[in-house]
């Protein structure tokens, strides 16, 4: 499972509907394997009003997707990748890009 992506970072769609589109990530579920991202996988979901929503009606708002189906964009190089991961002095882990080796964060 890709473990290395976390909340705010870019990640790049590789498989199902919305295949080929990038986007940032809101939300991270380990439990469940799944990630939300801005504006992506939108679905419409038929509210009745309450106090979040007052007016009710249609809502648009994002779906998880499986972390299977997304690889992280290296700030770096700008390409989707998969995460490695080094220790430095002190103990310290890091994640990197395997394609161009530079540390992500």
């Amino acid at each position: 499972m890709a473990l290395g992506i976390k909340k705010e970072d870019t990640v790049h769609v590789i498989t199902g509907k919305h295949k080929g589109r990038a986007g940032r990530v809101l939300r991270v579920d380990r439990g469940k394997g799944a990630v939300l991202i801005e504006k992506i996988n939108i679905i419409k979901k038929h509210m009745k009003p309450n106090k979040t929503y007052t007016q009710g009606g249609i809502i648009e708002k994002e779906a998880p997707i499986n972390l299977s189906n997304v690889m992280l964009v290296c700030p770096k190089c700008s390409k989707p990748t998969r995460i490695g991961s080094s220790v430095f002095e002190g103990g310290k882990k890091h994640r990197t890009c395997k394609k161009c080796k530079e540390v992500i964060d």
